[in-house]
């Protein structure tokens, strides 16, 4: 964490994290300012980065996409050549990935897959991801239960 966010800068990123739609006047509240000194910190956040947007988080089970599954991917060759610039470019077509993390470890990428259910991962799996650039094998995990969902951070008002 940066050092030149104070107390109310990661009080502010905090409430805006946990809600994005709150009015200025209710952030400067919770915050305990007023609300020009409010939203000329927002703006700074903004500006600066630390806020990267704002978004709504979408019920997909309630959308028809109810199934989820972690994916482990093994590329073939990982060095030298473009192995990870193909596979990072053909991955972000895929609509049903969520997430594609390279990692360090035994295996190159962790995606998540969201489908509407086993069938359809199948066929996402089959046509798809083991079509893509360099794949030599993968390994996947339905998910039973997700127990905590979304990059909600509590750490930031602890100190830097």
């Amino acid at each position: 964490m940066s050092r030149d966010l104070d107390r109310i800068d990661r009080r502010i990123l905090e409430e805006l994290e946990a809600d994005g739609r709150l009015s200025i006047v209710e952030l400067a509240t919770r915050v305990n300012l007023t609300n020009t000194p409010c939203s000329e910190r927002v703006r700074r956040l903004e500006r600066s980065g630390y806020i990267d947007g704002y978004r709504a988080n979408l019920n997909m089970p309630k959308l028809g996409y109810g199934h989820l599954t972690i994916v482990q991917v093994s590329l073939s060759a990982t060095g030298g050549d473009n192995s990870l610039d193909d596979f990072n470019l053909a991955v972000k077509d895929i609509a049903e990935v969520e997430n594609c993390m390279m990692v360090a470890g035994s295996f190159d990428y962790l995606l998540t897959v969201r489908t509407r259910d086993m069938v359809h991962f199948r066929d996402v799996l089959g046509d798809v991801i083991n079509k893509l650039p360099g794949i030599m094998h993968t390994n996947s995990f339905a998910v039973m239960e997700v127990v905590k969902d979304g990059q909600e951070f509590r750490g930031l008002s602890a100190p830097a």
